[in-house]
């Protein structure tokens, strides 16, 4: 399920004091002082919350039916399998007398985003270079978490449903179904669905080969990671938001990250992340050929997204191919 909502928006809408703090007392977290949106809540469904016991994230309205018992699921095996700084204790409350809606509640992680301006304008060249660093060998830690089948979350049965067909055929025709969904608001010659599908033939067998099924967060990005400077270095502090996530390749996680960075014409940030990647990560196997295709995956999505809702940053008459060969391309050259 998760991997079917995409550009859904679920907006929390009036919350009171009220409802807040009968939020509080059923955990027992103390008396309500205040509340905010979140500057960079997925969906506009995120407040923070202080209260006299400390500061909370509030995630409510979920966007499918178990959203919140499926992150529970992911954060819970992730603290038990990794180190890495994930919200816990993550409280879900599957009642829906108090908002009229089910929500999870968790500890505000403490740190910064590294796509905050004034954050970035301090950061040295050295300093953007560990953080790369950083990232990447956390989302190897993060892809240690293997199972036995490629496919999501079943938050109903309370385990894994591999995916129909198999992995290759799930993903192949996603690609293909946001491929023509995007005709609806941008123009998709006939040169670029030939592309694509060349794309997607010559990474045939390598996905057929793939027996390896890891966790993927589905969303590894700037917006949902946290870090600290501290005497020692740089620390990741935060990972948080797994809405999207499922079991899959692991390198479908590197495409937002390298993205952004050409975006922001870090090229040197870029290669830095994808080389500590793939000296760290244990399936290098056919690498650029998987590369491809999961940053198509992601183009394909940037791009229907981008021209639906009318926030096209590149040159507007850019053909899709052209546009995303730069990216899909951008493994090769970075190393």
């Amino acid at each position: 399920m998760t991997t079917e909502i995409l550009f859904s928006s679920n907006q929390l809408g009036v919350v009171t004091n009220e409802q807040l703090q009968s939020m509080l007392n059923r955990f027992d977290l103390g008396k309500l002082i205040s509340f905010e949106k979140t500057p960079k809540g997925v969906g506009n469904q995120t407040l923070f919350v202080r209260s006299s016991s400390g500061v909370y994230v509030l995630k409510g309205n979920p966007l499918f039916s178990g959203q919140f018992i499926e992150e529970k699921f992911y954060i819970d095996n992730l603290l038990s399998l990794t180190k890495l700084p994930v919200p816990s204790p993550y409280l879900v409350d599957e009642q829906e007398d108090i908002f009229g809606w089910s929500y999870s509640i968790m500890p505000r992680l403490t740190g910064r985003h590294i796509n905050e301006p004034e954050f970035e304008e301090e950061l040295s060249g050295e300093d953007k270079k560990q953080i790369a660093e950083l990232l990447a060998i956390s989302l190897c830690e993060l892809h240690h978490w293997k199972v036995e089948m490629y496919g999501e979350f079943d938050s109903k049965y309370r385990n894994i449903r591999p995916f129909e067909g198999s992995y290759k055929t799930w993903l192949y025709n996603r690609i293909r179904y946001w491929l023509e969904d995007a005709k609806k608001y941008s123009v998709i010659t006939a040169k670029d669905t030939e592309w694509v599908e060349n794309l997607l033939t010559a990474s045939e067998k390598v996905f057929d080969g793939l027996r390896s099924p890891t966790f993927v967060m589905g969303d590894f990005k700037a917006d949902n990671i946290l870090v600290q400077d501290k005497p020692d270095g740089w620390l990741l502090s935060g990972l948080f938001d797994f809405t999207t996530g499922y079991f899959g390749d692991g390198i479908a996680d590197l495409p937002r990250m390298i993205a952004m960075y050409l975006d922001n014409g870090e090229e040197e940030s870029a290669k830095h992340f994808i080389s500590s990647y793939f000296n760290n990560c244990e399936a290098k196997e056919a690498f650029l050929e998987r590369f491809r295709v999961h940053m198509l995956h992601q183009r394909v999505l940037d791009w229907g997204c981008a021209k639906a809702i009318n926030n096209v940053t590149w040159d507007n008459d850019l053909p899709f191919s052209q546009w995303s060969e730069r990216y899909t391309e951008s493994a090769a050259f970075l190393f």
